[in-house]
């Protein structure tokens, strides 16, 4: 059984834990006690006489006087939130356009140039990433130009030896 102390209202119900009258918190009922629990006051605070001297304040002299500002600021509203800024991936992106273009058709017209370049500009980008890698990005495009810039290479290399050997077998 469970009781209101505001109002004494009991209530039979066991799972009610508010009154329903006045929103009071029940409290447990064991039995034959009638009258409601006696409330403890917290001790009144010691009185300390307020002397009645002069204030430390310039009395107001001139209209312009105004009374001291309050020692708390008031609201000021946030600072706007830190916004991560994106990363560079130039370099990485020119590595790797370079090395599809030099493994694609670059290697019939430009020869190794594309290749080599790709193979130049994803070692920068690789060791700008690891060396900053919260401000440079792009390390699987920069992977990418360097494995098909090194395949153009590698073909165009392939493909001279293959020339002189042809240019050698032909001349004996």
């Amino acid at each position: 059984m469970k009781r209101c102390p505001k109002c004494n209202q009991t209530f039979e119900e066991e799972w009610l834990s508010f009154c329903t009258q006045d929103g009071t918190t029940l409290i447990d009922e064991h039995g034959a006690s009638s009258e409601p629990p006696p409330t403890i006051m917290a001790p009144a605070p010691p009185y300390t006489p307020v002397w009645n001297a002069p204030s430390a304040d310039p009395p107001p002299s001139s209209p312009e006087w105004h009374p001291p500002q309050r020692a708390v600021p008031e609201w000021q509203p946030p600072p706007p939130p830190y916004y991560a800024q994106p990363q560079s991936k130039n370099l990485a992106t020119a590595s790797m356009i370079l090395g599809i273009i030099s493994i694609t058709v670059g290697w019939l017209c430009f020869g190794p140039f594309p290749g080599i370049a790709s193979i130049i500009l994803g070692a920068v980008a690789l060791s700008q990433i690891k060396k900053t890698p919260n401000l440079v990005g792009g390390k699987q495009m920069a992977v990418t130009g360097v494995i098909t810039g090194s395949i153009t290479v590698l073909l165009w290399i392939g493909l001279m030896i293959f020339y002189i050997f042809i240019g050698v077998l032909a001349n004996t």
